[in-house]
Formats: C-alpha cells, structure tokens, sequence
C-alpha cells in the first residue's frame, strides 16, 4: 500500500475539503503542483466516472514516467465532480467547471442558471452534486466511488464558506445553501466528502 496520495487538482479549497477527511490516515497528501505535476490533461468522457478515471490514469503515467520506482509508493486520486439540474435536462452536468467558458466566474454562471429557472417553483428545481473519486493503486488497478447530495437551486447566491456553484445549491436539511455550512456540517452531507469517505474505507482495505 502507498504511503502517499497525490490528489489530481489544483483546488485550493478541494484539497483542504480531502485533507480534513483523509487526514488521519497517515498518509501524505500532496496536490498535482506540490508533486512537480504540470499537465493538461483533456476529459473527454461522457460520466463522471469516466473523467475521474482519465485524470488519474494521466497523472499516475506522468508519475510513473518521472519518479519511476518510487510510483511504487504512490496512490495517485482524482475527482470529477458537478451540478445537474433536473429542470435543465441535468445540465451543467460533466460541463459544470467549462460551462459558459472555464474562465468565467462562478458568480456569473450561477446568476445565468437562476435566470434559466426564472418562475420555476421549488419542486421543479431539484438539483444535485455529484462527485466520481478515481484511484489508481501502485500495481495499476483502478477504482472509482461516487457521492451525491440532494438539493435545489435557490433564488440568489447565499454564504461566502464555498466555492464553485455551493452559493445556489440550497440544503433543504440545514435549510440553507452549501456555501452557508460550516466546514464541519459541509464534510457531513457533501457529495466529494460521501466520495471521500467511501474511498477512505478501500485506503484502509489496503493498508499494510
């Protein structure tokens, strides 16, 4: 088993999100960039599973390409992860992070989804997160867990503790929106933290 995981993102906010709930399993844990890792690595599945599987099958070759012998040790993850809305046929779905142009503000994106669902009532604005967690173990095998969170689309962004679409997605548990949680309430119900968790658990099948 690896003692260390390097995580295929650059999110600040995501590694901290991976840090808090695999943090107690001893193990390293280091982003593509902290590894020396600088790749474009192109998604081009049609699930999130399948952009998961892409990302870290890139970056565990690009390991196994630099470090050589010492992939040996390394358990390369990646996510992929987005809203669907159900009233917009699960769009922005794969696209979430392209949608209306990678580069283009989240704020701006969320405003442009709440003007799509103008006069939609609550019950036609359920929506989810999804989150695909990818693996790739030393000896090159692959798994994936997912994690969903339920919710809706609010009416206007909400709460400054997020990122991405979290301001809109309203919480009916906590009766509030994702980027109103605490960090606490937000690894609880999250679709990446039910994701995390479930690769947690194969992490601790394969401990040595």
């Amino acid at each position: 088993m690896g003692q260390r995981i390097i995580f295929a993102t650059g999110n600040a906010g995501k590694m901290r999100e991976i840090r808090e709930i695999l943090g107690d399993m001893g193990m390293e844990i280091l982003s593509m960039k902290e590894a020396g890792i600088d790749a474009d690595i192109v998604e081009d599945g049609t699930t999130f599973e399948e952009n998961a599987v892409i990302k870290a099958k890139a970056v565990a070759q690009l390991l196994k390409e630099s470090a050589g012998k010492e992939q040996d040790s390394v358990v390369v993850l990646a996510d992929d992860s987005g809203l669907e809305i159900d009233f917009l046929n699960k769009e922005p779905g794969i696209y979430s992070a392209r949608y209306m142009g990678e580069d283009t503000p989240f704020s701006v994106k969320s405003r442009n989804l709440i003007e799509r669902l103008e006069g939609v009532p609550d019950e036609k604005r359920i929506a989810r997160f999804v989150c695909a967690i990818a693996a790739v173990w030393p000896e090159g095998e692959v798994t994936v867990t997912r994690g969903v969170v339920e919710g809706r689309i609010d009416y206007e962004e909400k709460g400054d503790n997020g990122f991405g679409y979290d301001p809109i997605f309203y919480v009916p548990e906590f009766e509030c929106t994702m980027a109103q949680l605490t960090d606490e309430q937000k690894n609880q119900i999250s679709h990446r933290s039910k994701a995390l968790e479930a690769m947690k658990e194969e992490l601790k099948k394969r401990i040595t």
